[in-house]
């Protein structure tokens, strides 16, 4: 099978977004087919894989660490002719990804969709609200246009088809156990942070975006510190917010983008995950906290509801409910360095692997190709041009 992963982020970007799709590639080719890549930005040389074609990209707006790509329907033909493609799956809606599933219609190639970011709740962060719902039905043409669309948790699943998206599948996210693991703790590191083995060390990874509710976190580290005055708080990741976080707050401490082995270490040296996004499909640094044996305080839903709720191997509050959180996060702060509830949370993580997840996506692919010559190019619309 030849499959064409479309893609504005893919690594060397740090984001889940882009680690999840070189594992569904890198799975894919290690299951014997041809997997390439159109995304916006060039890989590691001449040996990296999947092979990848670099589109003309341009810097969201105010936002220029993220690209959007873009391409003309001419360039995608001759790609589908070159490569002798398959089967797409696009994994964003942009300009990229609409052009892809365009011209892949215009192909009579199937297209299979992920739905990998809340988007549309974003607007609430950026104050633009009245356009929810035209993004929402940007979001629903697109979807509705290709074969089926994989969202990465049952909720995510669920919220999709009230927006009216069919035939909607649930693809999970998995966790690389080794890559993430309490083996990874690292003391010197801890003690650059002023940390000792008795510390209490409160961690949170991620994008420093509005979307991701940087204020609740300011409250959470906040009530992590009134328990333990002498705990540290520390911040791994960037973004338009990393400035002004930085000026309010000169005690934390700020380690930066982190990725690899580098990235786990700084998971493995912490005590607490504190989580309090709203906007996630998945949040797959859920999973690695989880790996790396931390207490996790996050909202129920998403993956913290997925794979924590039941089992009762986290610290969750209802969704939205910013007081509860705060309750949770000193409740962690009392609790930091319960091994009982690490290592379940770690045992739970050990089950969660992507071997039965690309199977899952292999299988995904393969059903959409008999299809193809019966598909009928839709009609346009605003959405697809």
């Amino acid at each position: 099978m030849r499959v064409l992963i479309v893609s504005d982020t893919f690594p060397p970007d740090i984001n889940g977004v882009a680690r999840t799709l070189r594992q569904l590639s890198l799975g894919l080719m290690e299951r014997g087919h041809q997997v390439e890549v159109v995304t916006t930005c060039d890989g590691g040389g001449a040996g990296d894989k999947p092979r990848r074609h670099v589109v003309l990209s341009l810097p969201l707006p105010g936002y220029p660490a993220l690209r959007l790509g873009l391409a003309s329907l001419r360039w995608f033909a001759a790609l589908f002719a070159q490569q002798r493609t398959d089967v797409l799956y696009v994994a964003t809606e942009t300009p990229l990804g609409i052009a892809a599933i365009w011209a892949a219609h215009r192909a009579h190639l199937p297209v299979v969709s992920g739905f990998h970011t809340n988007f549309h709740t974003y607007l609430h962060d950026y104050h633009l609200t009245g356009l929810q719902p035209v993004v929402e039905a940007v979001l629903k043409a697109v979807h509705n246009h290709t074969f089926r669309t994989l969202a990465p948790s049952r909720q995510t699943a669920q919220m999709l088809r009230d927006m009216g998206v069919a035939n909607v599948g649930v693809l999970g996210r998995g966790v690389d156990t080794v890559s993430f693991s309490p083996a990874r703790r690292d003391l010197s590191l801890r003690k650059t942070w002023g940390a000792g083995e008795s510390t209490p060390v409160a961690i949170h990874v991620g994008r420093l975006a509005a979307e991701k509710n940087l204020s609740l976190l300011e409250r959470a580290f906040d009530a992590f510190t009134e328990v333990h005055p002498q705990g540290v708080c520390v911040v791994v990741g960037d973004g338009p917010c990393a400035e002004s976080l930085r000026e309010r707050h000169p005690t934390w401490i700020f380690a930066g983008m982190r990725s690899g082995s580098d990235l786990a270490r700084h998971y493995a040296s912490g005590d607490v995950f504190i989580f309090p996004s709203t906007s996630e499909t998945f949040g797959n640094v859920v999973l690695e906290a989880m790996a790396s044996c931390l207490v996790l305080v996050a909202y129920d839903y998403a993956a913290a509801r997925e794979h924590t709720a039941e089992e009762n191997l986290a610290l969750l509050a209802p969704l939205h409910d910013e007081e509860a959180f705060i309750a949770q996060t000193r409740l962690a702060a009392s609790r930091w360095d319960d091994s009982s509830l690490r290592q379940r949370a770690r045992a739970k993580a050990l089950t969660l692997g992507w071997d039965a997840l690309i199977a899952q996506f292999e299988q995904e692919l393969l059903q959409a190709v008999p299809l193809a010559p019966t598909l009928p190019c839709p009609a346009a619309s605003p959405m697809l041009p």
